[in-house]
């Protein structure tokens, strides 16, 4: 029996993948909600999770508007038809774009749910996800300060012919005009592949 689950854990189907991708954004995101200073310390609670202490809002309105987010997203993923998702950190007083963490999303389009699931440990994914987060944490090493109270925005960027549900409103892709920029590490399910970068305004 202990073979059966072996190879139960290495089996992706579309599906796991989505959730996999889609559960990486709900703590990515929530890092970097927390590390940037964008809500108070105090409305996040730790949890363990890929081998780390991650922190997550107990925010509920927060709470009620990533998960609303992140079960569009994993429609779409399931769709095939997102292609990246950004993090956009806005000066509140100057409505200035400070950082812009864009996460591109690369899926193999040739997978269905009927398809046979892609062979691929879970430790694995789940250690490149640990490496990807872990350099959201240690952010705060090289990005510069925030100094203003800022607020956020999730764009996410589609196929174009897609149905958008009412909830969600066209936007600009608030770019950052003399920026630096840091790639980070990127990681796969062996259907969908995220590739993560982080821009920042030039403190020049």
């Amino acid at each position: 029996m202990a073979g059966v689950l072996q190879a139960a854990k290495n089996s992706i189907t579309l599906k796991g993948s989505a959730e996999i991708v889609s559960e990486f954004f709900s703590y990515g995101i929530n890092s970097i909600l927390y590390q940037r200073g964008i809500y108070p310390p105090e409305t996040f609670s730790r949890v363990q999770k890929y081998g780390l202490t991650l922190l997550v809002t107990t925010d509920n309105e927060l709470k009620t508007y990533l998960n609303n987010v992140l079960m569009q997203l994993k429609d779409w993923l399931l769709d095939k038809t997102v292609e990246k998702l950004v993090v956009v950190v806005t000066s509140i007083d100057t409505q200035e774009v400070l950082e812009r963490w864009q996460f591109d999303i690369e899926c193999d389009k040739t997978m269905t749910e009927d398809s046979k699931p892609r062979e691929k440990p879970l430790k694995e994914i789940n250690d490149e996800i640990k490496a990807v987060i872990r350099q959201i944490t240690a952010s705060v090493t090289f990005l510069p300060l925030l100094e203003e109270n800022c607020s956020f925005d999730l764009l996410i960027y589609t196929d174009k012919d897609l149905q958008v549900p009412e909830t969600w409103e066209e936007s600009g892709p608030h770019f950052i005009a003399k920026s630096e920029e840091v790639r980070l590490r990127s990681f796969s399910t062996s259907i969908h592949k995220v590739d993560a970068m982080v821009c920042y305004k030039n403190a020049d």
